[in-house]
């Protein structure tokens, strides 16, 4: 039976219906998060095919996972359409390279595809010079992919200028991606990124397979584009042709994998790059209510980004802000409260609780046993990561006499020695022989084992000081405890998994600087603002229930120290209203709207003003005014945006005074 197209309309508002009747020409679709996203991408293409405007076969509908492939050929399916192609970039290449591969080598067929480059690098990463034989080969595998997704083969690598801090020195790295290609090579095998790349180098040079990839797909509609990077990018030109029939759909809030050479840019610059492209915002969020998406929309106007999602739920509780004196009473906490939402009906599989790396899971695993609420982690769990297991089994193997404080001495040396992980210096950011994001979970996991002994020693009795067989009993039991998780149970997990997820309550734990963001980014401005993105996506998985919290301190590594709240809390967090007397600009100093006895912050700021004014020979009302100050002080902010919409911080002031401010301010708090 024919698609009626007024059917395909009839539930959508009136962006969403806008979205799907532009299907032709490029368009771009920015999807903020619960808007349907999904929906309008599957009756998009459902429209154009019961309008008439292009056959079924001809539709390209591009996804980034399987699972989402799958999703989408579903809905599509349940639309009547059973003609559609729906595929990740990498399906859509194998098919291709399959199809030309024997007719351009001799009749031979396309290599075996690698699943991992782990069993390839692992030799090679043991040929590293000492300092760096014991970084993760996870890194180096990341590293090798963010080469490929810009089109770089070792010797390219090697004298890249981009702006990019790779796991171990550039030249060693270099040798690494260059050993591992020959190696490759030699076996006669290709990996996940060559079939993007060799996909490529065969539509630029051969214009015959070109033009019939071009003629069976002309109409195309790639999902989540905000995550495409360079060679993807370079696919989907090469796909698409002279066609101006590409859609993308995505949110540049939402880019949250950097690390793999995705970035935003694509999506935002879209418009520039196609000519006549129209643009279909969507923010009517049909997922959280009105309060759970006023801290989102805050989060995204402190960076000084316009954009809103307006909430189509009724309202609902405020989003909680919660201080706590330690990791423990926050995670004390945090089981109390879910314990109260499942009392009052939440069901534990609609809560969730984010964490920013792999790592911190063991501690939630932790509260929640001790309180006896079910729980399943979602993706690798904990004691299942292979770096876990290594320094399990390195005290196992090891088989120490020492025990109590003594104990912890031997497992760091032990780990030390074997692993190559010094917890000391990681702690305090003095082991830089490893960059990469695989070296600093393994530091965390590790270091999360070492606290996990220091507690069991600090708790046992008098006279009954712990054995490694106590230590390694209490990580067995709690291993199995994690096995044996309840499907129906609340949900861990880090970020970056919950990406497309959604549940009726969530929590955002451990919100503290060095944690999100974390530590390495505060110096790279990039890698900052995929921290903000990272929770707006936390933020926003959230329908009706949402706890922000952190502690004052937080035992780490086998040292306790005081933390300090995500600079993002205080961009977000509503704070009583507080009065600043307008004063007139003059060129004198004005009189001062704040006692300094009473704000150390206002007074910090006035004593920076004097410090400079005497260093420039200039009057203090030069470098700033009372009332500039005044309004640094009531405003706090964080980060250049926020500063620079503090009145009377000019593109001037900012650049001379900024960073300088920003750290007073930081100090302040």
């Amino acid at each position: 039976m024919p698609l009626d197209p007024a059917t395909l309309l009839d539930d959508l508002n009136p962006a969403q219906r806008e979205a799907v009747t532009a299907t032709s020409g490029p368009v771009a679709i920015l999807a903020g998060a619960g808007t349907g996203k999904t929906r309008v991408v599957t009756r998009r293409a459902a429209y154009a095919i019961a309008t008439g405007t292009i056959p079924a076969d001809e539709v390209l509908v591009v996804t980034f996972t399987d699972k989402a492939a799958g999703e989408m050929a579903d809905r599509l399916r349940s639309l009547g359409l059973r003609g559609v192609t729906a595929r990740t970039f990498h399906a859509h290449a194998l098919s291709q390279l399959r199809h030309f591969w024997p007719s351009r080598h001799g009749g031979a067929p396309f290599p075996d595809t690698l699943e991992s480059k782990l069993p390839l690098l692992i030799p090679i990463a043991r040929d590293l010079p000492v300092p760096y034989r014991f970084t993760p080969v996870r890194d180096l595998a990341t590293e090798i992919e963010w080469a490929k997704s810009r089109r770089l083969d070792p010797a390219a690598y090697a004298h890249h200028e981009e702006a990019h801090l790779p796991p171990i020195p550039a030249d060693l790295m270099a040798r690494v991606y260059g050993d591992y290609e020959r190696v490759k090579t030699r076996a006669g095998r290709v990996d996940f990124d060559d079939m993007l790349g060799l996909t490529v180098a065969l539509l630029e040079s051969d214009p015959e397979a070109a033009a019939t990839v071009r003629a069976r797909k002309r109409w195309f509609s790639v999902d989540e584009y905000q995550d495409t990077n360079p060679l993807q990018q370079r696919l989907l030109e090469l796909w698409a042709g002279d066609s101006r029939d590409v859609c993308v759909v995505g949110d540049v809030d939402q880019s949250i994998y950097g690390f793999t050479g995705a970035t935003p840019h694509f999506l935002a610059r879209f418009a520039d790059r196609h000519a006549s492209t129209r643009v279909i915002e969507l923010t009517e969020n049909y997922r959280s209510t009105p309060e759970v998406l006023s801290l989102a929309n805050r989060l995204l106007a402190a960076d000084g980004r316009p954009k809103r999602l307006d909430a189509t739920r009724s309202s609902g509780p405020a989003p909680l802000f919660a201080r706590h004196a330690s990791a423990d009473a926050e995670l004390a906490a945090v089981a109390r409260r879910i314990t109260e939402l499942v009392a009052a009906g939440t069901a534990p599989a609609e809560i969730a609780i984010l964490v920013r790396v792999n790592a911190q899971i063991e501690p939630v695993e932790a509260a929640l046993t001790r309180a006896g609420i079910p729980y399943q982690v979602r993706g690798l769990r904990f004691y299942d990561r292979p770096d876990v297991r290594a320094a399990i089994d390195a005290v196992r193997r090891a088989d120490l006499a020492a025990v109590g404080q003594e104990l912890e001495t031997a497992v760091r040396g032990l780990w030390a020695t074997a692993l190559g992980v010094d917890l000391a210096a990681a702690a305090d950011g003095r082991d830089s022989t490893s960059e990469g994001d695989e070296a600093r979970e393994r530091a965390a996991a590790l270091g999360t084992l070492a606290d996990i002994l220091g507690a069991m020693v600090r708790a046992a009795d008098v006279g009954a000081e712990v054995g490694a067989a106590d230590y390694l009993a209490e990580l067995a039991r709690r291993a199995s405890a994690e096995r044996d998780g309840s499907a129906d149970g609340v949900n861990l997990l880090t970020y970056h998994r919950a990406k497309g997820l959604e549940w009726d309550a969530v929590f955002l734990p451990m919100l503290e600087e060095g944690s999100l963001p974390i530590r390495q980014s505060v110096d790279d401005p990039a890698a900052l603002e995929e921290e903000r993105r990272l929770l707006y996506v936390g933020l926003t998985r959230a329908r009706v229930h949402l706890t922000l919290s952190w502690a004052e301190r937080r035992e780490s590594r086998g040292r306790d120290a005081r933390r300090r709240p995500s600079r993002f809390i205080d961009e977000i967090r509503p704070v009583p209203t507080r009065h600043v007397r307008q004063l007139p600009d003059a060129f004198e100093a004005p009189a001062p709207t704040h006692d300094p006895s009473a704000d150390p912050l206002f007074a910090a700021l006035r004593a920076w003003r004097s410090e400079q004014a005497r260093a420039e020979a200039v009057p203090a009302y030069v470098v700033a005014h009372d009332q500039t100050l005044a309004a640094i002080a009531d405003a706090r902010p964080s980060t250049m945006p926020a500063l620079r919409r503090v009145r009377g911080m000019g593109p001037a002031k900012l650049d001379k005074y900024g960073d300088e401010i920003l750290r007073i301010v930081a100090a302040g708090r």
